[in-house]
């Protein structure tokens, strides 16, 4: 079962999502998208907590109210984090969570350490973790195959875009080679390398003139 929730509406349209278990948050780690945000209580167990940003946000996009309301929620999901104040909240891209089979389940590591955040949870705020509790829907989500769908979208997506670029590349070409043409006809048809009959007949007596005939 996974948890969503909906972030402040002033704040945009984000939605937040968690697991039930650590078996639920497996599947969440592994079938991540890239617009995914990883947060949770540091040092202590909580909730695996994600924040979906929209596409082309990074983490640099958060805003202030929503990342309150991500770590609001984590620390309210904590059994330790709740009971006390000033609690860490780490968060970091999807894509820099680091799964090894030595790890338990539901535990992760980092790609890059430096990627990771923290924001400091000075105490539990009713009022923001009521206003995302009455936003809750549970669904038993196909990750894997939304993750395939993802994927699938973002390959069709690629390949219009090559698309795109070649026949783009093809009209460039076109019009080159017709702008070529149109410079060489030009070219053939210029006045000061013609010739005409008047030019040609210049100079010559009327017996050359007739001889040229003949």
């Amino acid at each position: 079962m996974v948890y969503f929730f909906k972030a402040r509406p002033e704040a945009g349209d984000y939605t937040i999502y968690m697991g039930l278990d650590k078996f639920e948050n497996e599947e969440l780690i592994k079938y991540g998208l890239p617009e995914d945000v990883w947060f949770h209580v540091d040092k202590l167990s909580s909730a695996h907590v994600y924040l979906r940003l929209c596409k082309g946000q990074t983490i640099e996009d958060i805003s202030p109210e929503v990342l309150e309301d991500c770590a609001q929620l984590v620390k309210a999901n904590s059994i330790q984090g709740n009971k006390i104040n000033n609690v860490d909240v780490v968060y970091t891209p999807w894509a820099n969570l680091k799964k090894t089979a030595a790890m338990d389940v539901g535990q992760v590591g980092f790609h890059s350490p430096k990627a990771v955040r923290t924001v400091r949870v000075e105490k539990r705020v009713n009022e923001v973790v009521n206003r995302l509790n009455k936003t809750r829907v549970e669904r038993k989500p196909d990750l894997k195959a939304e993750r395939e769908a993802y994927d699938a979208a973002e390959r069709a997506q690629r390949k219009a875009h090559v698309r795109e670029i070649k026949r783009r590349e093809a009209e460039d070409r076109a019009e080159k080679d017709r702008q070529a043409e149109l410079r060489s006809y030009k070219g053939l048809m210029n006045h000061a390398k013609m010739t005409s009959n008047k030019d040609a007949l210049k100079g010559k007596s009327v017996q050359e003139i007739e001889d040229d005939f003949m």
